[in-house]
């Protein structure tokens, strides 16, 4: 069905609805960024653009601090197939300047188990020889995981572009600590389940994320140990009926950061209003953003005045928004799972204390 809404609109128009609250509501934001430097070009054309992210990105994350003085940072999920040393030396230092970090994005085909684990292996021995990824509370080599092309767990219908239906398996006992993939509408890998924290249990059936057991505060945490379950972190997904086809039909907002499609202060609360956030615990909301911010197209937006923009509207908003009390705070990949993790297990206090809660850089 076009658009995938068969996917996921009834689960949009019967999902469940956030209540409001009357204190503060912490709104964490991460940019994921689907980030492809070599997309359509030579390794001289990718370090042209990464020089443009070192040269501009470390201004904007430092002028516009969030509640507890953080700036906007990406989460740089790099393709670990394409691994040329030269691009990930010249990300080092936007990294080192701005507290962005780098996580594994990997594209494959008619792959196996057997494969799919020495190449995340060798992808995080290739990542980690520049300083990125994290560690667990056993030392162990941790990363966070977006599937090329959406079709994680052998997710499209037709059976391109991944291949190994075990897949969710084969991540967690690889290190993953979460899959930041979805969602994928338009795309027919999207998922039925839509606008949550979940964990999703590995089988031998394809698409085993189609459906699992939401994140709850108080109630899940066993889940995070086991091999066979792995944690989804979705991004909002919904209509926004402020941007219309043709002047009638709503568009679909699937958190997708281009130059067509810029944030914005009536997106920020379309995102907020979706509710993403762990179950009992809807004064934390959790906002994933994606982007392709290694093509020029893109990133001279996210490195522009409409990011820029965004960010005025959104800490304007903050301060002076009449509906709900807003507390925005930037946070990675990792650091969004951190919380995530403290929300489910009970923990007190401002969301800054928990950035490092689990996994640490």
């Amino acid at each position: 069905m076009i658009r995938a809404l068969d996917k996921w609109l009834w689960s949009y128009v019967t999902r469940y609805r956030r209540k409001r609250v009357s204190g503060p509501v912490h709104v964490m934001i991460a940019i994921c960024d689907h980030f492809e430097p070599l997309h359509d070009a030579d390794k001289e054309t990718a370090l042209r653009r990464l020089a443009e992210w070192r040269k501009l990105y470390p201004d904007i994350s430092s002028s516009f601090p969030g509640e507890d003085g953080v700036g906007p940072r990406h989460t740089f999920f790099y393709p670990v197939e394409q691994y040329m040393p030269e691009l990930l030396t010249a990300l080092e230092p936007v990294c080192e300047k701005t507290g962005s970090e780098v996580e594994v994005h990997l594209h494959h085909a008619d792959s196996n188990a057997d494969e799919m684990t020495e190449v995340l292996r060798k992808g995080v021995k290739d990542l980690s020889s520049h300083g990125f990824l994290s560690r667990d509370g056993k030392g162990n080599p941790a990363f966070g995981f977006v599937h090329g092309n959406w079709a994680l767990d052998n997710s499209h219908p037709k059976g391109r572009h991944c291949g190994v239906s075990e897949e969710l398996k084969v991540l967690k006992r690889a290190g993953c600590y979460a899959d930041f993939t979805l969602p994928s509408a338009p795309s027919p890998c999207q998922t039925r389940t839509i606008n949550s924290l979940y964990y999703a249990e590995s089988t031998s059936r394809p698409k085993s994320h189609d459906h699992g057991i939401p994140v709850s505060a108080g109630e899940t945490s066993s889940l995070r140990n086991l091999d066979d379950w792995l944690l989804m972190v979705q991004g909002p997904l919904g209509l926004n009926w402020q941007r219309r086809k043709l002047g009638l039909l709503p568009r679909i907002e699937n958190a997708d950061l281009t130059r067509a499609n810029p944030p914005s202060l009536q997106r920020f609360r379309i995102w907020c209003d979706l509710g993403v956030h762990v179950r009992n615990r809807p004064d934390w909301l959790f906002v994933k953003l994606h982007t392709h911010g290694g093509i020029p197209e893109n990133y001279g937006m996210l490195l522009g005045e409409p990011m820029q923009n965004f960010y005025k509207s959104v800490g304007w908003h903050a301060a002076n928004g009449s509906r709900e009390s807003y507390c925005i705070h930037y946070v990675t990949a990792r650091e969004m799972v951190n919380l995530i993790h403290a929300a489910e297990d009970l923990q007190e206090g401002p969301p800054e204390s928990f950035r490092n809660y689990l996994f640490k850089r």
